[in-house]
């Protein structure tokens, strides 16, 4: 089998485009595109997200200590994008992409009522680590859509639209190709499925 080696890069592909956003000490909110987020810990409950000093919510959750993580779906791609590539500090990207300034339970950054998932996060530590700093926090409240509720209350987030990114794309999730431990589970009768 043929190889080509590379030097180092981020290629560890896919990952979840989700929208960060926070509030200011003025309550003036924005919202960022992070591609660099993730779980780290299911007890407590901890996230990740890695994100530019430059950046114009850097500064904003490094003094209030405070963000919401909305999940995108394929509905919010394009604003995903949008806010992933303009400054917060020339627009209002709630305003001007009409999403919903939903008010978080335990934060006061805003969630986006039109994400399907929104996590209140808290921040408990900031690494800087070179191009990027890792904000590590802990999440203190999860608001669900409704919709997405089935009539016995499971939350179906596979009939959401969630995006994927790769390597400078956003692509839609395919087709669920088993469950958690469907690889061991046996079927009636003794045999694996």
């Amino acid at each position: 089998m043929a190889r080509q080696y590379w030097r180092p890069s981020n290629m560890l592909y896919p990952v979840p485009p989700v929208m960060i956003s926070c509030a200011d000490e003025d309550g003036k909110s924005n919202i960022m595109t992070a591609a660099w987020a993730g779980t780290i810990c299911s007890d407590p409950v901890m996230v990740s997200v890695s994100i530019r000093p430059e950046r114009y919510s850097h500064g904003i959750i490094s003094r209030t200590r405070e963000f919401v993580i909305n999940l995108t779906t394929q509905e919010l791609a394009r604003a995903a994008d949008f806010c992933g590539v303009r400054s917060g500090r020339e627009v209002d990207k709630f305003a001007l992409l009409h999403l919903t300034k939903l008010p978080s339970r335990r934060v006061k950054a805003p969630s986006i009522g039109e994400s399907p998932v929104c996590l209140e996060c808290v921040v408990e530590k900031i690494e800087k680590l070179g191009t990027h700093d890792l904000f590590i926090a802990r999440v203190v409240q999860v608001s669900v859509d409704e919709r997405y509720l089935d009539e016995k209350g499971r939350f179906a987030l596979e009939d959401a639209g969630l995006v994927a990114y790769v390597h400078g794309a956003y692509l839609s999730l395919g087709k669920k190709l088993g469950t958690f431990g469907f690889s061991v589970r046996k079927k009636r009768g003794g045999r694996k499925k």
